[in-house]
């Protein structure tokens, strides 16, 4: 009995000094490039990113939000994803330059914990809510009669909800699998923002159920790009049975933007994520930077001039604005 007792206490003192290690361990992020030069180049580029994907998803917002013209779903989508696209970037970028600044590349667990939490979760909802677009598109375009039934606001709004709670859903397991590994080596993470994939490379723990893990991630992440073909092979398929080419160039008018989108976000998730984990490095940093920084500043600019309607819409924001 006694034995029993002690040995539980040596366990109980083992979990606190786990604890307790976990608590003061810090990782050391390399940034995109190792090279000071190549450091200073991507700190002024966020410094010139950051608050442009601020400003024009919060004018996409509220223009959408101030015209009733815009009261409709493809909108109500469209200012859902650039909700998303602002928190998107404000997990990693203000966390980049406030480093660069202070001179320190240093992160906490915890913080690197909360950071890949929401990497993951805002990512998935970010790709959900472009299923849904195309979901809206295809009906828009295949079956217009029945289009204002089909996508009701009750049904955008359990889109919306759903692309969430399936977000917040997919980043749960992977933060409390990552917090449960131990760090005994090396802590320098390849890249500026705190992400699964370099993280899983510094454990000295086993992480066979984490990799596992991961690319069951990855699967849930690529089922609204399986979505988004099937959505556009319905819609290319009405718009080549139209016996005209006015057909055709609505399709392109109202789904254009929206394939540019997917493209630059998918096209560089993929080569990011669909591929083992040994082949990471310090170089595929510079990937990130396209789908975290890039994609959601130029998201904006791609919906707002090739869309007649959302240009009129922010011209009107303006005027009323200036007028004021």
């Amino acid at each position: 009995m006694e034995l029993d007792e002690s040995a539980k206490e040596i366990i109980k003192k083992d979990r606190r000094r786990e604890d307790n290690r976990s608590s003061a361990l810090a990782f050391i992020l390399l940034g995109v490039s190792r090279q000071q030069e190549q450091e200073d180049f991507f700190f002024i580029l966020f410094l010139f990113i950051y608050p442009i994907t601020l400003i024009g998803n919060l004018l996409i917002i509220l223009a959408i939000r101030s015209d009733i013209r815009l009261h409709n779903p493809m909108y109500f989508l469209l200012a859902n994803l650039s909700f998303v696209d602002i928190f998107f970037s404000s997990v990693t970028i203000p966390k980049m330059l406030a480093n660069h600044l202070l001179g320190t590349k240093a992160i906490s667990f915890g913080g690197c914990l909360t950071q890949m939490y929401f990497m993951i979760a805002l990512g998935n909802t970010d790709s959900y809510i472009l299923a849904a677009m195309a979901y809206d598109r295809a009906v828009a375009i295949s079956r217009p009669l029945h289009y204002t039934t089909i996508m009701s606001p009750r049904t955008c709004v359990l889109l919306v909800v759903g692309s969430w709670v399936i977000g917040n859903v997919n980043a749960l397991p992977h933060t409390l699998l990552t917090a449960g590994l131990s760090f005994c080596g090396n802590q320098e993470v390849a890249n500026f923002y705190c992400d699964i994939t370099p993280l899983l490379k510094l454990s000295c723990s086993d992480i066979h159920f984490n990799v596992k893990m991961m690319y069951l991630g990855v699967a849930v992440f690529s089922v609204p790009l399986l979505c988004i073909i099937i959505s556009y092979v319905r819609v290319f398929s009405t718009v080549l049975s139209v016996p005209s080419t006015k057909g055709v160039l609505r399709a392109f008018s109202t789904c254009g933007s929206h394939l540019t989108v997917v493209s630059l976000y998918y096209g560089t998730v993929m080569g990011m994520y669909f591929r083992p984990l040994t082949s990471y490095s310090l170089k595929d940093a510079v990937i990130t930077v396209m789908y975290i920084a890039v994609t959601p500043m130029l998201n904006p600019f791609i919906y707002s001039l090739r869309n007649r309607d959302m240009k009129a819409a922010l011209v009107k924001l303006f005027s009323k604005r200036i007028s004021m």
